[in-house]
């Protein structure tokens, strides 16, 4: 039993403006749908993160600047799509490191460390499974140089101030001169962002409205998914995207499970995603901020996306 889901979705749920974490859409059939997201031709952000770590990744390890082997520990590695163009780099060039994955699904890394295993047969690799700051706290007890990677653009899916937080606990995890390479969305055209997220497609309704259906298997829930549909609004001078499940009807859901019952209005919605896109200014503002400074802010040729180095 998930106590913390089965919490979580009740505290959301129940609350006056309803709500649900981001971070319950990526059950298995969650994480299929956010595929096909992003293989989408209007889903810009993978292929730009792509392009910046595989045609500079000469120029990020250079700005890294150890002289002894160090640590890349990436924090929610995922399937190491992106990375693997970074590791592929440093392999090449005989420079000696250890790649310590980091992701709560035990499933993931054990793929992740097939994969890479088998296309780049000499890597160190040493994953981990579990919360990020315990493993961080362990490795803070070595000496080794680190690289922390936090790509994809997850810090956008924080609030103003939960990202401080997290950034701040990066930087009581790290020693002095340590590195931290931060995916970051940056404001762009509004019609490309609002493209992205509201497909015409339809991928991104499916992805959130298969939270519904998650919902019904784990809590013996009766959602009736087609009496709710998907909207998402981006607002051009925060850089704030948010994600909504819309009740279509007046209608009772029923979490059998959790013996509630579950009122909606007609026009009532689910607050399901933050995706946040921030501005040089901004960045420059986090990284003050959260004791770090800026080493460089690393661009696709568009620049709608950037990796920023940045050092404890």
């Amino acid at each position: 039993m998930d106590y913390t889901f089965d919490k979580d979705i009740l505290d959301g749920l129940t609350a006056t403006n309803k709500n649900l974490s981001s971070k319950y859409l990526y059950d298995d059939a969650g994480s299929k749908i956010f595929q096909e997201i992003m293989h989408m031709q209007s889903y810009y952000l993978t292929d730009c993160e792509f392009e910046i770590l595989s045609l500079q990744a000469q120029q990020i390890v250079d700005k890294l600047a150890f002289n002894v082997p160090f640590n890349i520990i990436e924090l929610g590695a995922g399937d190491g799509f992106k990375t693997f163009k970074l590791l592929e780099y440093l392999e090449k060039n005989s420079i000696a490191f250890h790649y310590i994955p980091i992701d709560i699904s035990k499933k993931a890394m054990d793929m992740l460390t097939y994969k890479l295993k088998e296309r780049l047969p000499n890597i160190s690799i040493k994953p981990k499974v579990g919360d990020y700051f315990k493993v961080l706290k362990e490795l803070k007890q070595q000496k080794t140089p680190s690289l922390l990677l936090f790509l994809g653009s997850n810090i956008g899916n924080y609030s103003h101030v939960e990202s401080i937080n997290l950034l701040e606990l990066f930087n009581k995890n790290m020693h002095t001169g340590d590195k931290l390479l931060l995916g970051i969305d940056l404001k762009k055209n509004p019609i490309t962002i609002h493209n992205a997220y509201y497909d015409k497609n339809g991928i991104t309704k499916r992805f959130n409205l298969n939270l519904l259906i998650r919902i019904n298997k784990e809590l013996d829930a009766d959602f009736k998914v087609n009496n709710f549909d998907f909207y998402c609004h981006y607002n051009p001078v925060t850089g704030e995207v948010k994600s909504y499940i819309v009740s279509l009807k007046k209608q009772q859901v029923v979490l059998n499970k959790l013996t509630t019952v579950i009122n909606f209005e007609q026009n009532e919605l689910i607050w399901t995603e933050l995706s946040k896109k921030y501005d040089i200014t901004e960045i420059q503002n986090l990284a003050k901020m959260t004791n770090f400074s800026i080493v460089e802010n690393f661009l696709d040729c568009k620049h709608y996306f950037s990796d920023s180095l940045w050092i404890k």
